[in-house]
C-alpha cells in the first residue's frame, strides 16, 4: 500500500491525528520507533539542520525535496512534508508536486506566501493575490490526480498574520483553496481559542492545525471537540535536540573525554541505546544471508566489533 493511501486511512478517524515534527531521517526513525503513526518534515528544521540558516526562503526545492526523500525512505510510516510556497508560480507547483510524490512522501502543504517566504510564526510575511493562489492549488491538485490521487494536498494560508491580512481573509482563502482541490485547509497562526473555533466552524473542510509558536497549545480533548483533523508539532524534536546537544557539549568542554564515556555507559540501557542495531546492521546481515554467497558471512567470524544479532 502506498504511504499516501495509508495517510488517507489515518485521516478517516474521528480523532485528531497527532503528527510530530522531524528534521532528518534519524529523528524520523526515532519517532517511528516510539510508535507515532506518521511523521512531519519541518521546513524550519530542514533549513536549520542542513544549512544552519533560518526558515526565510533560503532552502531550495532541491534541498527540501532531498530531505523528504531521505526521510520517506528511512521509515515505514506516512510522511507529510513542508514544501514552502511551491517554489514559484502555478507552473513551478506542478513540478513541485510531481517531485514530492516521487520522494515517497504521503502529502505536502503549500502556502500562499510570496517569494521568498518565511516561517509562519515570524513577522514580515506577505501573501500573493487570492486568484493567483487559487491557480496554484488547482495546478497542484491536477498534478496530484495525474500521478497519485491519494497524495494528500494541504493548502496553507498565512493571511491571518501577514502584512495587511486578517482572519476573515484567511478563512475566505482556505475555502477557496479547498474548492480548488486541496484536501485539508491549514490556517496558519490563529492566536486564541476564539479564532480556532471560527476556523473550525467557518472553513468548509478538514482542518490542519500547527500547534506551536503563536497559536494556543491544545489538549487532545480540545482538538477532538473542535473537530481538528490533523495537528503537527513541528519544532519540538529539534528544540529538544538543540538543548541536549548544547548541554552535553558544555559538559564535554568542562569535563573532557570522560564525560562522553559516562554518557555511553548510561546510554546502553536506553530504548535506542543498542546503537548499531537501531541503525540497521542486523538488517544488513539478513540481506547478506539472503542474497550473497555464504562465504561472504565468514568475515564475521574473526572480526572485532559489534556482531549483528549479538552483543558489542
Amino acid at each position: 500500500m502506498r504511504q499516501s493511501t495509508r495517510l488517507r486511512e489515518l485521516l478517516k478517524s474521528d480523532k485528531t491525528l497527532i503528527i510530530p515534527g522531524c528534521y532528518n531521517a534519524l529523528s524520523a526513525k526515532i519517532l517511528e520507533k516510539v510508535g507515532f503513526p506518521a511523521v512531519y518534515m519541518t521546513g524550519y528544521g530542514t533549513s536549520l539542520s542542513l544549512l544552519g540558516m533560518p526558515d526565510a526562503g533560503l532552502a531550495t526545492m532541491t534541498e527540501m525535496h532531498a530531505n523528504a526523500r531521505f526521510i520517506a525512505n528511512a521509515v515505514d510510516v506516512p510522511l507529510v512534508a513542508d514544501s514552502d510556497n511551491g517554489y514559484g508560480n502555478a507552473i513551478n507547483v506542478i513540478r513541485t508536486v510531481r517531485e514530492y510524490i516521487q520522494t515517497g512522501a504521503a502529502g505536502i502543504h503549500i502556502e500562499d506566501q510570496i517569494m521568498p517566504k518565511r516561517c509562519g510564526h515570524v513577522a514580515g510575511r506577505r501573501v500573493i493575490p487570492i486568484d493567483e493562489a487559487v491557480g496554484k492549488y488547482r495546478a497542484a491538485a491536477d498534478a496530484r490526480d495525474d500521478i497519485d490521487p491519494d497524495f494528500v494536498l494541504i493548502a496553507r494560508t498565512d493571511a491571518r498574520g501577514a502584512h495587511g491580512g486578517s482572519l476573515d481573509d484567511a478563512i475566505t482563502r482556505a475555502n477557496a483553496y479547498l474548492d480548488a482541490g486541496a484536501d485539508l485547509a491549514f490556517v496558519e497562526g490563529p492566536t486564541d481559542l476564539g479564532e480556532i473555533e471560527r476556523v473550525c466552524n467557518e472553513v468548509n473542510g478538514p482542518i490542519f492545525y500547527n500547534q506551536t509558536g503563536i497559536s494556543p497549545r491544545l489538549t487532545e480533548q480540545q482538538m477532538n471537540d473542535f473537530g481538528i483533523a490533523v495537528t503537527i508539532l513541528p519544532g519540538a524534536t529539534m528544540r529538544v535536540t538543540m538543548q541536549a546537544v548544547y548541554d552535553f557539549a558544555v559538559k564535554m568542554r568542562d569535563e573532557g573525554p570522560m564525560a562522553e564515556a559516562e554518557f555511553f555507559k548510561n546510554f546502553q540501557n536506553h530504548p535506542v541505546g543498542d546503537f548499531h542495531t537501531f541503525a540497521g546492521f542486523d538488517q544488513i546481515k539478513q540481506w547478506e544471508e539472503a542474497y550473497m554467497d555464504p562465504e561472504e558471512l565468514a568475515k564475521y567470524a574473526d572480526s572485532v566489533g559489534h556482531q549483528p544479532g549479538g552483543d558489542d
